[in-house]
């Protein structure tokens, strides 16, 4: 399918892959991925069926924190290559029918940024307004109580100013001033910058937090703060999800929407019931409000049943769902759930109605790669240890196949990888009965099936640690069946059908001349019922 074929509303019946570039594929030995690393992976990405890449930020950047510490949003960092390997990247994925998303990182810059040089020289400089300041309290510490969240004060002191600056997160990431137009117009040219160029849609970073309290009332303290890692001991109610957040996302959104056919996804926080709001009102917001409901819940069909239903009652009239099961934020789930229900999870993921979001090695099955602690990169780690928060294991190089690299580089590469080489793309790709082969079957059939693509979702009551759901289209219906439990379970199709897909590759095509299905242990069933 070509992309203007798919129209505006691409994003609808699009499969979306997350790719880290400087984990995907490396092309120079440096050990670090590229452009041209990801450039030279196409040929798997439209094997795989993916519709979008999104990608983690290549901009030019000290990559403190995996280049989320931006120091020329125009620029294409080195590590990665330059604008000519990004336009080449553009115009392959598009000539094989994939779209790209970049990451907008709004928030914040990097401290390495020119304009913060030229905000922290003095309190009467042009850019003085375009970042978060404010004087010392009467003691001359900082301003309020509120925390980063790489822990410590929020607050870092600047002699030359003779003041504080706000970072929601490193204290070389300084905060952006959402309040000054100066800053709103700057960052809708770089919008622009990278639509110009081809750029089919923008993920919004900590989209949730662009806007503080302008009164910098300090935070109250979290009940429920025990057990938990300092930077959660209040509760950010003065600098997370303010109202005049949304604001800033429909002035991005606005900017989105001078280029037709182009997404705006987000990276959104807070509880479900919340999430309606980023999708907007009177005034569009966020497409695709990003959901890791899945990830949160807990794994047994009823919490499952009671995510999928209260995420489904909190959306808008009219607002499309969204489904996420990995990130670069977030704990590889094959390492919480096994490998067995990971395919279980592919199956519901690939059949819920939404767009479905994953994240390169999910459909391999990684789990957490093991990190030394002479290894670890991620400030998360360093800054607050102790509490699991390190991201290094999602983050560690993509394995290839099963050589000691991992076929990612031909150096040493940035964060290790696991010693066994598996799971690894070459040996899940020649054999049928993988949970690669397994999401690429999905991803297929979800392209081809009309009730999967479009048709609605009804609920089937789960019971005995079955969940089960229908997706209807016309006359034409589908049941999804997954036995989460490790004993079989009989189950009621009320009617006829044949077998789409399973979990376990030697019932597949096969025809249902009962109306009661025996499952197998974590078995996982796509059946069409007759008309």
């Amino acid at each position: 399918m070509t992309l203007n074929a798919m129209g505006d509303e691409w994003w609808r019946t699009a499969t979306i892959y997350e790719v880290a570039p400087i984990s995907f594929q490396d092309s120079n030995g440096d050990g670090k991925g590229d452009l041209r690393g990801v450039l030279s992976r196409i040929d798997y990405l439209k094997w795989l069926g993916i519709d979008a890449v999104w990608l983690t930020p290549i901009y030019q950047s000290p990559f403190r924190d995996l280049g989320y510490d931006i120091a020329d949003y125009c620029a294409v960092d080195p590590v990665f290559g330059n604008l000519d390997d990004f336009d080449r990247l553009v115009a392959a994925l598009h000539e094989a029918g994939i779209r790209l998303i970049l990451d907008f990182v709004p928030n914040h810059t990097s401290s390495d940024h020119a304009w913060f040089f030229e905000s922290m020289r003095s309190r009467d400089n042009p850019k003085a307004d375009w970042y978060i300041w404010a004087d010392a309290a009467d003691n001359g510490g900082p301003p309020n109580n509120w925390l980063s969240r790489f822990g410590g004060s929020a607050w870092e002191w600047c002699e030359a100013r003779g003041q504080y600056y706000y970072h929601s997160f490193l204290v070389e990431q300084p905060d952006l001033n959402w309040r000054n137009p100066q800053v709103r117009a700057a960052l809708a040219d770089v919008m622009r910058f990278w639509l110009d160029r081809g750029v089919d849609g923008l993920r919004v970073d900590a989209s949730a937090v662009l806007i503080k309290d302008h009164l910098l009332r300090d935070n109250p303290p979290n009940p429920e703060a025990k057990g938990k890692p300092p930077p959660q001991r209040d509760t950010p109610v003065f600098t997370d999800d303010r109202p005049e957040t949304m604001h800033c996302i429909e002035f991005i959104r606005e900017v989105i929407d001078e280029y037709p056919g182009r997404l705006l996804c987000g990276e959104v926080q807070g509880k479900t019931d919340r999430i309606g709001h980023f999708y907007g009102n009177e005034r569009p917001r966020l497409h695709l409000p990003l959901n890791f409901a899945l990830l949160d819940s807990a794994w047994d069909a009823l919490s499952l049943q009671a995510t999928i239903d209260a995420y489904r009652n909190a959306l808008p009239k009219g607002a499309w769902p969204v489904w996420v099961i990995g990130g670069h934020d977030k704990q590889r789930v094959a390492s919480k759930i096994g490998q067995r229900q990971m395919r279980l999870l592919a199956m519901l993921l690939l059949t819920l109605k939404g767009t479905p979001f994953f994240y390169m090695g999910d459909e391999i099955g990684r789990e957490r790669v093991p990190i030394p602690p002479d290894r670890v990169r991620d400030p998360f780690e360093k800054l607050v240890p102790g509490y699991g928060l390190c991201r290094d294991p999602e983050r560690a190089p993509m394995r290839w196949d099963d050589s000691p690299k991992g076929g990612f580089t031909t150096g040493e590469p940035w964060l290790p990888l696991e010693h066994d080489g598996t799971p690894n793309v070459a040996q899940q790709r020649g054999d049928r009965d993988t949970i690669l082969q397994l999401f690429r079957q999905l991803i297929a059939l979800r392209r081809a099936h009309p009730c999967l693509q479009y048709g609605e979702q009804e609920a089937i009551p789960s019971r005995h640690d079955v969940l089960a759901f229908r997706r209807v289209a016309g006359d034409r219906k589908v049941l999804i069946v997954l036995n989460l439990s490790n004993e079989p379970r009989k189950w009621d199709c009320r009617g006829h059908g044949r077998i789409l897909i399973a979990t376990n590759p030697d019932r597949r095509t096969e025809r249902l001349e009962k109306p009661t299905v025996l499952l197998r242990g974590g078995e996982g069933l796509i059946i069409e019922i007759d008309a």
